[in-house]
């Protein structure tokens, strides 16, 4: 009994040799002399199937793996497709894909009974949840709410944890607007289909998922301009300007931030109007174009002095510790090229401070970069305090910019590591990014969903 168990364990993890011997037999793009890895091969699969089917696939190198193990033996049709025109297949047989159901198998181990089969291959033949035929305002209500809840975990546990659960709802939210619908309730839901993509999106980038990110912000920004609803196209611009900022594209982020202020005085709430400048000011200081910020700034905290929560659909999150903390982070570059250090305190200090319950990630960053700054330009044991603050609160949470920032404070501190305090520090953020941050695993398979095409008049 146990060896045709371990029999039946052992054809289930049987590795899919033809697929992995059909990748290495494909030249890398980037490296002639090399076999095509994974991660390339992941993202040559989002690109045909965005290329020829307008539509986005999140496939990753973690994907491809499970191909390759075995673990997932039937991808979706597009990601077959799509493997067999990059890799030169004529059908799917010859990849090592069979589409056939997994037998539960179980061991019987004295009074202990275990699963044979791994999770992922429980659930890779999992029907997805049907599309209801009509819709109308419970199901929009409904991704409102689904949005609220992903954003809420994301804050307190980061993007790692979230990630595989906000694609799944996606994946569902987007299909009703194949459904059935009253024509007054269309634009309210792509509203809300793109609502849940932007957060989506800033889950992907918080579990280190830049590519995937970036497709699904085009598509949040599509759905806005479908749904007309300028409020959410103004949020969208915002997190791709700050996205593009962070990645090293301040010019590209500048562009971004104005393209959402054209006619926002008769567009856009007081609140969208303070993020937005905020994010030019962050641009700009990473330009080192100090005067400029500064005035952006200026004019952020004139337009935040007239918000009104209300009245702002997307923005619950921008009150006055989101304010602060938006504030804050082009302050800190300043500070760092020796502009106003104790500006940039102030706005930390006040953002941590207000997002002590509400946000944990947000606090974790906001107490690493007053460390930061600490360590910089006041008290390296104080920034060592603020530092152990950071790492109390990073305790828990998923997060790839909380790790960065913690990455960015170790590097800080390394002009002080003589002093015992923070060495002790130094090996704490270490300790801590080698035992939580490994690459986050994306969903076991691509989730896909076309891209709306927008339809006149834009905003």
């Amino acid at each position: 009994m146990r060896e045709r168990g371990d029999r039946a364990l052992a054809a289930v993890k049987k590795a899919n040799d033809q697929l992995r011997e059909a990748r290495q037999r494909t030249a890398s793009s980037t490296h002639p002399h090399e076999c095509l890895s994974r991660q390339e091969l992941a993202k040559l699969i989002n690109t045909w199937i965005w290329d020829h089917h307008n539509t986005i696939a999140v496939a990753t190198a973690n994907y491809v793996g499970q191909l390759e193990r075995g673990t997932i033996r039937w991808p979706g049709k597009l990601c077959r497709e799509a493997l067999r025109a990059i890799l030169g297949a004529p059908t799917d047989s010859v990849l090592g894909f069979r589409n056939a159901r997994s037998r539960r198998t179980v061991l019987k181990r004295g009074s202990t009974l275990a699963l044979a089969e791994p999770v992922a291959a429980l659930l890779e033949n999992r029907e997805p949840t049907p599309i209801p035929a009509r819709i109308g305002a419970t199901d929009i209500e409904q991704t409102r709410r689904a949005t609220q809840v992903f954003r809420s975990w994301s804050r307190t546990y980061g993007g790692g944890v979230v990630w595989d659960a906000v694609m799944g709802q996606l994946s569902y939210s987007a299909g009703l607007r194949g459904a059935s619908c009253p024509e007054s309730l269309r634009p309210e839901l792509f509203s809300a289909v793109g609502d849940l993509a932007d957060t989506a999106a800033y889950v992907a980038l918080d579990a280190c998922a830049p590519h995937e990110a970036n497709r699904l912000y085009r598509f949040a920004l599509g759905c806005a301009k479908q749904a007309h609803d300028w409020h959410l196209r103004a949020k969208v611009l915002s997190s791709m300007a700050a996205e593009a900022v962070l990645t090293g594209h301040p010019d590209e982020g500048l562009t971004l931030a104005e393209q959402a202020l054209v006619r926002a005085d008769d567009r856009l709430t007081a609140t969208e109007r303070a993020m937005l400048h905020g994010d030019r000011a962050f641009a700009l200081a990473r330009m080192r174009r100090v005067q400029e910020a500064l005035r952006a700034i200026g004019t952020a905290d004139e337009h935040f002095a007239h918000s009104t929560p209300e009245h702002d659909p997307f923005l619950a999150f921008y009150d006055d510790a989101g304010h602060a903390r938006f504030i804050g982070q082009p302050l800190f570059d300043l500070a760092m090229i020796d502009h106003h250090p104790e500006q940039a305190t102030t706005r930390l200090t006040a953002a941590a401070a207000g997002h002590a319950a509400s946000n944990v990630r947000a606090r974790t960053i906001c107490l690493t970069k007053l460390a930061s700054l600490t360590m910089v330009t006041g008290d390296p044991l104080q920034a060592v305090a603020l530092g152990h603050q950071a790492l109390d609160a990073a305790d828990g949470i998923r997060s790839h910019r909380a790790a960065d920032n913690l990455r960015e404070l170790y590097r800080y501190a390394a002009k002080h590591r003589n002093l015992e305090e923070v060495a002790h520090l130094r090996h704490r953020i270490a300790m801590l990014l080698i035992h939580t941050d490994s690459p986050y695993s994306p969903p076991n398979a691509p989730v896909t969903f076309a891209v709306p095409a927008a339809k006149s008049p834009k905003p």
